[in-house]
């Protein structure tokens, strides 16, 4: 069904009228082009979609917009602020937490859900939460590395 659905987009208020039923994902990179999530699997499975609702990592592959209506959605591209990268994203670049690129926005993503509820994790309590988002370089080590790098920059609380 046709609906509008209002929401906080990346700290600023957001409608879209659209199916409700219509995937987070898609609404987000083609109705209001920020093509930072990735289609990677559309099954939850590997991360490459993950967003963050309500402080919570959530895949936007199968997120239904109507579902995010009322919330706060923060995509990869409302991390920053005033054109810096936040610290994640900077102990990413640092640490070479990536290769391709492709699942990059959904790590941090899902690091800074985990870092909003656990600021200072273990490297087993980063292996865990991170298990579920993929990388097929092979970057595991130096994002679990940069993830607590940024923890350690970030014990102030996340941002």
């Amino acid at each position: 069904m046709q609906r509008t659905i209002s929401f906080t987009l990346n700290g600023l208020p957001a409608m879209v009228t659209t199916d409700d039923e219509r995937m987070l994902l898609w609404v987000l990179r083609s109705d209001l082009g920020l093509t930072g999530a990735k289609f990677g699997c559309g099954a939850s499975l590997c991360g490459s979609c993950t967003v963050v609702v309500d402080d919570e990592a959530v895949r936007s592959c199968s997120t239904a917009v109507k579902d995010i209506a009322g919330k706060r959605v923060l995509t990869i591209e409302g991390l920053g602020r005033l054109g810096r990268l936040h610290p994640i994203q900077e102990a990413f670049s640092k640490h070479h937490a990536f290769q391709c690129g492709f699942c990059t926005p959904g790590m941090i993503l899902n690091a800074y859900a985990l870092l909003r509820k656990n600021p200072r994790p273990t490297p087993a309590q980063v292996i865990q939460a991170m298990d579920d988002n993929l990388c097929r370089c092979g970057s595991h080590v130096r994002i679990v590395e940069a993830i607590q790098e940024a923890a350690g920059a970030l014990r102030g609380g996340v941002r």
